[in-house]
């Protein structure tokens, strides 16, 4: 199949499985026996894919569709370009630490750590920018499957600061770190900072017993969560460093803060270069 023939195939079995009930909440215009209209442009076609995608519940799906999801999803990833860890230097500040502006899901690591809510399940609102939607997206269904098998066998939903692992499925990583960090309703206080610096801190705790020696941080709690930006960066560097400093045989050898916008890269130069 061409890239155009698997995505036309993925969005025809996403509409097909619930009886159209995704289409129809997508908004998309009924076509002919029972059907929907699919637009003929890449980027609507991306779009309603990444949507059906986006909402689509923790069950099971045919090995037929996750063979040619994988071969969409590698090739997209791969157009969308991919740096390699490898690649980067280190700050000046200390040498196992890294400050690097892009998209995560493009970055090759050990691990990359997303920022998720206590569901633990991914972000169903439809092309939402967050960086868990983003991840659940580029790594495929099978992550929202995955992440569903771990909640299961939890039983309840994940705590704020904790950390949970799984495979990065078809990302450039090996793995997803996944945690919790803290809402800020009205003002920071100590639990708030205590619960963010656990994030920092289970996150290594975990790539370490997983034997994985480089992790990418992103700005945890600081989207929709609302923790203030400058903090969350000085909680994070101060963590880590402390972490790598009081851990110097643990299998962690490099670790990536990752930023996406311009003042978060201006704060973690102040603090790293």
């Amino acid at each position: 199949m061409t890239q155009a023939e698997r995505r036309l195939y993925l969005i025809t079995e996403l509409l097909k499985e619930d009886k159209g009930r995704a289409g129809f909440k997508l908004g998309l215009v009924p076509g002919n026996e029972g059907g929907f209209v699919i637009p003929d442009d890449e980027k609507s076609q991306r779009d309603i894919l990444r949507a059906l995608m986006n909402i689509r519940g923790p069950y099971s799906i045919s090995t037929d569709f996750l063979k040619t999801q994988d071969e969409y999803l590698q090739q997209v990833n791969k157009e969308r370009g991919i740096t390699n860890i490898a690649d980067l230097s280190p700050t000046e500040r200390n040498p196992k630490l890294y400050l690097w502006q892009g998209d995560i899901t493009t970055l090759k690591v050990d691990a990359i750590v997303n920022a998720a809510n206590s569901a633990l399940l991914g972000c169903f609102a439809p092309l939402h920018i967050c960086i868990d939607n983003c991840i659940h997206t580029y790594a495929g269904i099978q992550l929202r499957l995955a992440c569903n098998e771990l909640m299961q066998k939890q039983g309840h939903e994940e705590g704020t600061g904790l950390c949970k692992i799984t495979p990065a499925f078809n990302l450039p990583s090996r793995y997803v770190l996944h945690t919790v960090g803290p809402i800020i309703y009205t003002s920071v206080g100590k639990r708030e900072k205590i619960l963010l610096a656990n994030c920092y801190k289970n996150c290594l705790e975990t790539a370490s017993q997983n034997q994985l020696e480089t992790v990418a941080f992103c700005c945890i709690s600081t989207g929709v969560f609302r923790f203030p930006q400058d903090l969350a960066a000085q909680i994070a560097v101060e963590t880590v460093e402390k972490w790598l400093a009081e851990n110097p045989d643990s299998s962690v050898k490099k670790v990536v803060f990752n930023v996406f916008g311009n003042k978060d890269l201006e704060i973690y130069q102040g603090l790293l270069l």
